[in-house]
């Protein structure tokens, strides 16, 4: 199995890459991201190369070149970012999913392609959201992955393309910091209140979202690709979470660790209406029962180990 993964600077694929090589193996990854700075990075501990997932000539030289098998497209422009920057983020996300998909098809290569709760809308059920349901996001990052699910479903259906995709949730890390996202508040709390024990939180104090610790972020990128193919009643993309929660409901965690650490909510305009439209809840029973997706991980035990490990990284 030889593995590539695009845009494996960010905050998935930094993790990805020691996960994935302690699954199959250190030569079989090959890392690539459109910054060097970056890879220069990943080098220190992988296979690394300089990669635009736009520019599908040197993207098919590294397919062949590796012969790889499968394909993680992690390359994106995320949901706050994707909003100031809208024509941007369509020409990534879809630019770089499209050139994957086609060197899927061309080199008989299997390929996940995370897909994201923005998919949802206001118009969606907030409560327990079903599989599949209404969909119609209000932000050019939900549009763009809403597309993505239907173009990797039409390359399963139209030329048997092995596309495979999860709804990540919010995903909490304490590796790389996240890139613009509007969960990004549950991982900037942690290393603010360790910092300085004060933090003002962008997303209204009651506002519900799933949320998923990068460990079980990991397994599922890696489950669902090798479970039995023909177990899969859906493909592209399934609901899977760990927790539900809401900014009180975290803070109220953190302060029986840190009980000196402040809170306080300045809402975001952008990121206030974005988590709005979002889930309160998901169903994630489809992937339960057909590839086997079973989370470690709750807010209590997360909490717990963001500050240990946090706190490490600081010291």
């Amino acid at each position: 199995m030889n593995i590539l993964v695009v845009g494996a600077g960010g905050q998935i694929g930094a993790e990805l890459i020691p996960h994935l090589q302690g699954l199959y193996g250190q030569d079989n990854i090959i890392a690539t991201d459109l910054k060097a700075e970056n890879v220069e990075r990943l080098k220190e501990s992988s296979r690394a190369l300089v990669l635009d997932a736009l520019d599908l000539e040197s993207y098919k030289e590294i397919i062949s070149k590796y012969k790889i098998n499968r394909i993680y497209n992690l390359a994106a422009l995320l949901s706050a970012v994707g909003e100031t920057k809208p024509q941007i983020a369509w020409q990534i996300n879809m630019g770089a999913l499209v050139n994957a998909l086609e060197l899927a098809r061309e080199y008989k290569c299997s390929i996940f392609t995370p897909s994201s709760i923005g998919v949802f809308g206001h118009s969606t059920p907030q409560d327990n959201t079903p599989q599949d349901t209404v969909m119609r996001p209000n932000t050019i990052y939900g549009v763009c992955k809403v597309s993505g699910e239907l173009l990797s479903d039409y390359y399963f259906s139209r030329f048997g393309v092995d596309a495979r995709s999860v709804r990540f949730p919010g995903i909490i890390s304490n590796g790389c910091l996240p890139g613009g996202g509007t969960t990004d508040y549950a991982v900037e709390v942690f290393y603010e209140i360790l910092k300085t024990q004060k933090y003002s939180c962008p997303i209204p104090a009651n506002t519900y979202m799933d949320m998923l610790y990068m460990p079980d972020a990991l397994k599922a990128c890696t489950d669902l690709m090798d479970c039995d193919p023909s177990k899969l009643r859906h493909r592209n993309s399934f609901n899977i979470t760990a927790m539900s929660f809401s900014p009180t409901q975290l803070f109220a965690q953190i302060k029986k660790h840190v009980p000196n650490a402040e809170f306080s909510f300045n809402p975001d305009p952008v990121k206030t209406e974005i988590s709005a439209s979002w889930p309160n809840s998901m169903d994630d029973s489809c992937a339960r029962e057909e590839w086997g997706w079973n989370p470690s991980w709750d807010l209590e035990s997360m909490t717990k180990d963001m500050l240990e490990k946090i706190a490490l990284k600081l010291s």
